[in-house]
């Protein structure tokens, strides 16, 4: 059995999902259509900015029939979600800016995979534990029937709260995300889904290069540095911590934080 490289590091992550056959099952299991890409781009980037802000786009891609466009991104702080839906509604207006009318002619999908767990609350202050998230954009009638005129979805994916109702092939994609973070050397993954198997052979660290090894760990390396440098972040690194059962003082000593600010995170997060 080999073991897999992590799909939270953003050279593995990049790897697998930009193989066009990763990327159209992928597409197909989570939203439930089929596409046809031609081209994959990474870190897309928008000129002019769109609502003057400049953002970067992990994984873009737009099927060849010109219909769907689609957006995929991983994060692994749950403080960015505002950010991520920025980027899902700044697709769409993309759109009317190229368009001669108000007109939006493709569907828009933004796919967004947390690799941590949510320390995030909803408006009435109750902890977010879903593994599976979506926005639809389209209106309803008096009697709240969809009217289907647009179908724009914003998709947030966390495995790490799983849910016994997520359909099984969402499954599959969720426990390869998770297995390669949590249990790389004995991912329990369903192979007979040929995406699975494919992009668990692209990420397991027999098919990787020196070079996207040495890349992988210099990503690794700044990110461990960036991870500690703002409260979000060292927020993130008590949680994982705590999940790992390190004592609360070397917590502190670690993030440069009272074991009285640990605490009140893991009483949060709790």
């Amino acid at each position: 059995m080999t073991t897999l490289a992590s799909l939270d590091n953003e050279v593995i992550f990049k790897k697998a999902f930009t193989d066009k056959m990763v990327f159209e099952a992928f597409v197909k299991d989570i939203i439930g259509i089929e596409i046809e890409v031609e081209k994959i781009e990474t870190e897309k980037q928008f000129s002019p900015k769109i609502g003057n802000i400049d953002f970067k786009l992990d994984i873009f891609a737009e099927s060849i029939d010109r219909r769907v466009v689609i957006e995929l991104q991983r994060i692994e702080y749950d403080h960015n979600f505002d950010r991520f839906l920025h980027y899902f509604l700044a697709l769409i207006i993309e759109q009317q800016k190229r368009s001669k009318e108000y007109g939006i002619d493709q569907i828009v999908y933004a796919i967004v995979i947390m690799t941590e767990p949510y320390t995030i609350k909803d408006k009435t202050e109750k902890p977010v534990r879903n593994e599976v998230l979506m926005l639809e954009i389209n209106p309803t009638d008096i009697l709240g029937k969809k009217v289907p005129l647009y179908g724009h979805q914003f998709i947030v994916l966390n495995p790490n709260h799983s849910e016994e109702q997520t359909p099984q092939a969402t499954r599959d994609w969720l426990d390869l995300i998770y297995q390669s973070i949590h249990n790389p050397e004995r991912a329990i993954l369903n192979k007979n889904n040929k995406g699975i198997q494919r992009a668990s052979e692209l990420i397991s660290y027999d098919n990787l290069t020196p070079q996207e090894v040495a890349t992988m760990k210099n990503k690794e390396s700044s990110r461990t540095v960036m991870f500690i440098r703002s409260r979000e972040e060292k927020k993130r690194v008590v949680i994982k911590s705590y999940q790992a059962q390190i004592p609360v003082e070397t917590i502190a000593n670690i993030t440069d934080l009272t074991v009285e600010e640990v605490e009140n995170i893991i009483n949060d997060y709790q």
